[in-house]
């Protein structure tokens, strides 16, 4: 909006020039998103805790986490609202708010922060305790990935083809796949960091990391001088997701003063299905879907926890983890919650500066 309203004004004053450069835009997004996170988060916490809107911590899911969880019952939940309010503002200030890209990426964030929200309702406020059913959100899910996945394929800039870390002009062309690519992407991000949200700081820790190396990804993608150099796709236009990962940076950072240890509000499925589905519909905006693998290896293994001990359980009855998620199964060898939050920062960090040095191993 203030890119619209400014920069033309740049003949006349020469300063509204500065509004061009995405580099002062993605700063100020991040600056803004995190102001409105400080202000708004008071009152969003006052809001949810008056309406008794807290996180239900159930005994009979397991004793022990119940035991090792218990301080948490009715801390308020649902504040990926103020999340997404942050996001949203600050990308709607600073982005090129007509750029396709931004509207896809804000179209994604909106749908799963609907779906998250639906879920929270009827669990904290209509009080059916497991929300909406599992098919219904991966119903939501499928639909967000096949009508992205469509326009994607049918839209000429867009290639079909998936580039491959670590080799130069190497890719895999999928063609009709391509949809069905973009549905697991979509699914398997929004769902992977929903299943890392479990532990006070976790998941938004890990989200700030993230989208600060697609915000790096997203700069280098859109800059024609810096992807030649580089060896990876052009992608014209896609620059201004830097805008908008900045805008989820500061929003995270912001969520994070109140959400560390011990937290005063927790995200919910309103934040969490939101920041993944954001996170993976930039990943396929950029064309760095197999680097989502490794910038985001923290939700890969939490999301892989969760699987192998279904499949485990079924085949054989035996658990290979004590209990999943992954970050649950820490803490019932007896790390201290701090310590599991502290060392999966420590991992999401060093993973997502080894995804930006990917760029010059090819």
């Amino acid at each position: 909006m203030l890119y619209h309203l400014f920069y033309p004004l740049h003949d006349i004053i020469s300063f509204f020039n500065i509004f061009r450069y995405i580099t002062f835009r993605a700063a100020m997004a991040t600056i803004t998103a995190f102001l409105i996170s400080i202000i708004l988060g008071p009152i969003i916490i006052k809001f949810l805790t008056q309406l008794k809107i807290g996180e239900n911590i159930r005994k009979e899911d397991s004793a022990k986490l119940y035991e090792l969880h218990s301080r948490k019952q009715d801390t308020p939940t649902m504040g990926g609202i103020l999340i997404l309010l942050a996001i949203l503002s600050a990308a709607l200030l600073w982005a090129d708010i007509f750029n396709r890209y931004i509207i896809l990426v804000l179209f994604s964030t909106v749908w799963l922060g609907i779906t998250g929200f639906i879920d929270d309702y009827l669990k904290h406020i209509r009080k059916k305790s497991k929300g909406l059913t599992a098919a219904s959100k991966f119903t939501s899910q499928i639909i967000l990935g096949l009508v992205l996945g469509i326009i994607l394929f049918l839209t000429p800039q867009n290639s079909t083809k998936i580039d491959m870390p670590f080799l130069k002009d190497v890719s895999l062309e999928l063609g009709i796949f391509y949809i069905l690519f973009v549905i697991i992407v979509l699914t398997g991000s929004s769902n992977a960091v929903n299943l890392t949200d479990g532990l006070d700081g976790l998941a938004i820790g890990t989200v700030i990391m993230v989208a600060l190396a697609f915000s790096v990804l997203s700069y280098v993608s859109g800059n024609i001088r810096f992807s030649s150099y580089l060896f990876i796709p052009y992608i014209k236009g896609s620059g201004e997701l830097t805008v908008f990962c900045a805008s989820i940076l500061g929003a995270g950072l912001g969520f994070l003063w109140f959400n560390c240890y011990p937290a005063s509000i927790f995200m919910g499925d309103v934040g969490s299905l939101a920041l993944g589905g954001a996170l993976g519909t930039t990943a396929l905006l950029i064309k760095k879907e197999l680097l989502l693998v490794i910038v985001g290896g923290i939700f890969v293994l939490e999301a892989l926890s969760v699987i192998l001990q279904v499949v485990s359980f079924r085949l054989t009855k035996k658990r290979i983890f004590r209990i999943a998620p992954l970050h649950h199964h820490f803490q019932f060898l007896g790390w201290p919650e701090t310590k599991v939050i502290v060392r999966f920062w420590i991992l999401a960090a060093l993973l997502s500066l080894f995804t930006i040095v990917t760029l010059k191993i090819r």
